[in-house]
């Protein structure tokens, strides 16, 4: 069940990168050419959302199987368990928590040209901490060492 899950959290993070890049694109367009707010954007928001949930999901499950997070005093010594532990779930909720604020006020809002600068502001904010994230990680593509 957990490498399943593992698995299954670790694909899906393409997805959110892919539409959280492809929001952010199409609401800076909308800005900048002050066009209509379509129904494929409002689209778009949404796959974005749904992933970013299900990614929590998967997420909180691990969070509680995982052999890499260890409840302990001495966990918070060690930087990598302690990442695990707290930093990646802290930034990632925050993450989460930017993506739904920009879904749900966005929503609400009648002006076009508002929604967009709304999905743009937010989303970026979002992915610029899931990249930091992704870097604090010291893996993948990103990773950096520290």
């Amino acid at each position: 069940m957990y490498s399943t899950l593992l698995l299954l959290h670790s694909l899906v993070r393409y997805f959110i990168l892919i539409f959280l890049i492809l929001v952010i694109v199409r609401s800076f367009i909308g800005v900048r050419s002050k066009s209509e707010f379509t129904k494929r954007d409002d689209q778009l928001s949404l796959w974005l959302f749904m992933f970013t949930h299900t990614q929590l999901l998967f997420g909180l499950i691990l969070y509680f199987i995982s052999p890499a997070v260890i409840f302990s005093k001495a966990a918070m010594a060690e930087r990598m368990t302690r990442y695990w532990l707290v930093e990646h779930n802290t930034g990632m909720i925050g993450a989460i928590i930017l993506i739904t604020l920009a879904r749900i006020t966005m929503k609400k809002m009648s002006d076009p040209s508002k929604k967009y600068m709304r999905l743009l502001t937010f989303n970026a904010l979002a992915l610029l901490i899931i990249v930091l994230m992704i870097v604090q990680s010291q893996r993948g593509f990103f990773s950096l060492s520290m």
